[in-house]
This record gives C-alpha cells, sequence and structure tokens, in this order.
C-alpha cells in the first residue's frame, strides 16, 4: 500500500469492495504512517492498534466505508473500552463504558477505529496544545499550529495517517483546523448528528460532531451515513431532501453570494487572507453566481458579550458534573482557560445567564434575516495564515495577551454556532510560505444540500487535490 495515502476514505473502501486491498492491509499502512509521523506532529494521543487489528480481521459492517482506517478526537464522545481524557489532568476517565452514539453509527459505516487524536483542555480554544497531551504540529510546517480544537485530528488527516477522522466544532473546531491543514471541514446543521443519551455535552447547541476529510465526497457520504434521526430526541431533525453524495455532482445554480472581510473588532485582515478571498469572490462571479460585497452588519460586542454569558454558564454546570464523577473540586490540575471560564461561570447568576440566551436568540435572528436575500455567505476562515505555535500558548500566565492574539487569528466562524447553521471551510489557497488559507461557506439552516453543491463546483475549479505537505504519505 504505498499509495495509500493517495486515496480518500471512499476511495479505499472501492478497493476493500473489489478485494485489491484488505481491510487489514489499510489498517497497516494507517498504523505505519502513525508510527513515522507523529513524532513530528503529537497528533494521535491514544492507540487501539490490537483492538482495530482484530476488527479488521473480523466481519465488518458492509457500509460505505468498509475497512477504512479512522480516528475519534478525544473529547465528548465515547468509545467503549477507550480513555477518554478531554486533554485534562482533572477530567480524565481511564475507560468508557458505552460506545455514544455516532460511535456506533462509525461502526455501522464499517469504519475500523484505530485511536484518538490530540485537542485541547475541554475543547475551549483555537489551538491544540495542553499540558497533558502537548501541542499538536501542522503537517504543511510543524512550526505552525494545526488549529483546535480538532487539530490533531486534522494533522492526522492532511498527513496521510488516515483519510478522515472524527472532529467537533463549537466555535470554529472543525473548520479552524481544516483550513489550518488544507481540508475540507463541514459544521453540520445543529442535530444533523445524532448526540444520543450524553446530550448534556451539547446542552447549548453550539457544539457540532462531523470529520475533517480531503475531499468533498467523503463529507458528503459521511454525513449520509451518519446523520440520520436518533430514537427519543427531544429536536426535529432538519429536512434532507436526498443523498448528500448525489448533491456534489449536482449544479448549484445561480446563487446569491455574499462576501465580506468584516471582523469583529473592526481591523484588517492579513493582506494574503484578503487577496484569497477577492480571488474566490471573482471565481464565484466567473461561474455566474450573483456576488456582491455585503457582512452580517451586527453588534459583534453585543453578540459575544451574550455568548459568553451563555458558554461560561454551560462550562460551570457541565464541570459541576465532572465534580460529581470525581469526588472533588478541580485544583492546580485544571489550566488557566478553564479555570477562568469556570469560576466566570460559578459567579453568574441565573438572570445573567437567561439573559444571554435571550439576547443571543434575538441576535440570531437578525443573523438569519440575512439569508432572506442570500444564499451563501463567504468569509475566510481566519484573519491569518497559521501562526507559529509559539504565539499561541494556552499556558501563559497572561491570558489578555492570550486572547488578543486569538482575537487577531480567529475571527469568522463563532457566529454560526450560535444559529445552527451549516458552515463549511475549503482548501481554496495557500500563503506565499506555502500555508493553506481555509475560505468559509455558510448556508441557510439545514440547508447542507447547497454548500455541497458548491463545494463540488470549486473542487472542480480551484482544486487541491495534488497539493502535499512536508509531512505527508
Amino acid at each position: 500500500m504505498q499509495d495509500y495515502a493517495d486515496y480518500d476514505g471512499l476511495g479505499l473502501a472501492e478497493l476493500v469492495r473489489k478485494r485489491e486491498a484488505s481491510p487489514a492491509e489499510l489498517l497497516e499502512a494507517a498504523i505505519a504512517r502513525i508510527e513515522r509521523h507523529d513524532g513530528a506532529l503529537n497528533a494521535v494521543v491514544y492507540k487501539a492498534y490490537d483492538e482495530a487489528r482484530a476488527a479488521a480481521a473480523g466481519p465488518l459492517p458492509d457500509g460505505p466505508f468498509k475497512g477504512v482506517p479512522f480516528l475519534i478526537k478525544d473529547l465528548g464522545v465515547r468509545v467503549k473500552g477507550w480513555p477518554r481524557t478531554s486533554a485534562s489532568r482533572f477530567a480524565r476517565i481511564d475507560a468508557d463504558g458505552e460506545d455514544s452514539i455516532l460511535t456506533t453509527r462509525y461502526r455501522e459505516a464499517g469504519l475500523v477505529l484505530a485511536g484518538k487524536t490530540n485537542t485541547p483542555e475541554f475543547g475551549i480554544p483555537g489551538v491544540t496544545t495542553s499540558a497533558l497531551l502537548g501541542p499538536c504540529r501542522n503537517p504543511w510546517n510543524p512550526d505552525h499550529i494545526s488549529g483546535g480544537s480538532s487539530g490533531g485530528a486534522a494533522a492526522a488527516v492532511a498527513s496521510g495517517m488516515v483519510p478522515m477522522a472524527h472532529a467537533s466544532d463549537g466555535l470554529g473546531s472543525i473548520r479552524i483546523p481544516a483550513a489550518c491543514c488544507g481540508l475540507v471541514g463541514l459544521k453540520t446543521t445543529r442535530d444533523r448528528n445524532p448526540n444520543g443519551v450524553h446530550d448534556s455535552d451539547r446542552a447549548i447547541g453550539f457544539s457540532v460532531d462531523h470529520v475533517v476529510v480531503r475531499t468533498v465526497r467523503d463529507s458528503a457520504a459521511m454525513l449520509d451515513a451518519t446523520g440520520y434521526p436518533q430514537p427519543a430526541s427531544p429536536y426535529a431533525h432538519p429536512a434532507q431532501e436526498r443523498p448528500y453524495v448525489e448533491e456534489i455532482s449536482r449544479s448549484p445554480g445561480r446563487l446569491r453570494i455574499a462576501w465580506s472581510s468584516e471582523t469583529p473588532t473592526g481591523n484588517p485582515i492579513d493582506p494574503e487572507v484578503r487577496a484569497a478571498l477577492e480571488r474566490t469572490a471573482a471565481t464565484l462571479a466567473q461561474l455566474g453566481h450573483d456576488v456582491r460585497e455585503e457582512g452580517l452588519g451586527i453588534d459583534y460586542r453585543l453578540l459575544y458579550n451574550a455568548q459568553g454569558l451563555v458558554s461560561a454558564s454551560a462550562f460551570a454546570a457541565g464541570m459541576r458534573r465532572w465534580i460529581e464523577i470525581k469526588g472533588r473540586e478541580p485544583g492546580d490540575d485544571i489550566e488557566g482557560l478553564a479555570r477562568r471560564l469556570y469560576e466566570r461561570g460559578k459567579a453568574m447568576s441565573g438572570e445573567d445567564a437567561m439573559w444571554g440566551w435571550q439576547q443571543l436568540r434575538l441576535m440570531n435572528r437578525q443573523i438569519l434575516q440575512r439569508f432572506e436575500t442570500w444564499d451563501v455567505h463567504l468569509t475566510p476562515v481566519m484573519c491569518t495564515p497559521p501562526p507559529r505555535v509559539d504565539y499561541l500558548d494556552t499556558l501563559t500566565d497572561d491570558l489578555r495577551e492570550f486572547d488578543k492574539r486569538q482575537s487577531a487569528t480567529f475571527g469568522f466562524t463563532p457566529p454560526f454556532n450560535m444559529t445552527g447553521q451549516p458552515s463549511l471551510s475549503l482548501p481554496l489557497a495557500q500563503s506565499q510560505n506555502g500555508l493553506p488559507i481555509g475560505m468559509m461557506f455558510t448556508g441557510r439552516y439545514a440547508d447542507e444540500a447547497t454548500l455541497f453543491r458548491l463545494a463540488g463546483q470549486l473542487e472542480k475549479e480551484m482544486p487541491w487535490k495534488d497539493r502535499r505537505p512536508t509531512v505527508w504519505g
């Protein structure tokens, strides 16, 4: 399997179906690449090789990804018998007692689960590093970040360890790593993928689960495999007209696309990112779309104040559940970002928390109203190309400086977690020094179909499949 890394997930599954490769051969190719590259990247933090070998040698469900090696993010989603650390010295679980419903659906799709990927503590920042698991690095240049909080997943896929990996997105944690590592990363519509009996992890509705991948079709096929209604869910499942793998070959028609470099701070974005955005907008116009420059035009300070109240209160409530499990309060075994969020949430009144919820509801309406005249909203994923690892240090004592640097780097993704809309990162550009630059396309609520049609068009018009990072294959 010398050419293993050249295939996407569906491509590897096709080899298995044609008996040109076995699941065991694919797994050994994945293991070889994990062992070859992980010393430089620190992407895989738990290796379940023996269990994976047993699964690959046995009968596998005849799903769309039969025999394809796969990795789970070490945050939230449970795998029976595997540890779950959430990158926290305080919140480590030695072994989960059951699979999450999403894990079950991954297994039913035929995937072979081989290990877990790196994440920051509780998934809080946009960079993947922690005192427990250490920094994850970018395959395009290991001196630079792989993004967060699904940075381990993105580094593993971008380097060719696996063709796809589980990821989750609470304020940008699929799209940011996809942009940093040159991948396709879809934040799905809220409740598109199942949350199951562990729904407290997703209680405020910001966070969703999906995958980071190298091709649009892998993202579509995986969502078809996992994104169907779950039993006993109190939330209506978003509508879907047809399989998403069929959408990517359909014409998107003439879309009304608004594009913007508007940031919450009002500061200009990096010139290379701005140039990539303008090239993307020009390409869309050449393809016949109705393209105009227009931003959300909202009061970002008010939006993020409300979001901060909601997130802090939810984090403190989640920490209360951890305290019940552990039988004690966290001490110095949580990091500064988590400590600050926890203390803020504990000090908050119920009135403050509910004011935040109310304000978000009002402002979500403002944002969604814009999509009555837009089909798609285009922005960059990030304000800058991926910065150096030492630029965003979550273990610093100067959290104000960290906040300042984060806001200068990540400026576009969070609003659509609050509204629940689907939002997609595509690797359409690169910086002069060879680092990926991602463009973000956001659709109407529950309208992944339009995003997949447009992504299928752009994958042909602005192809990325032949680009290779420094750490590869």
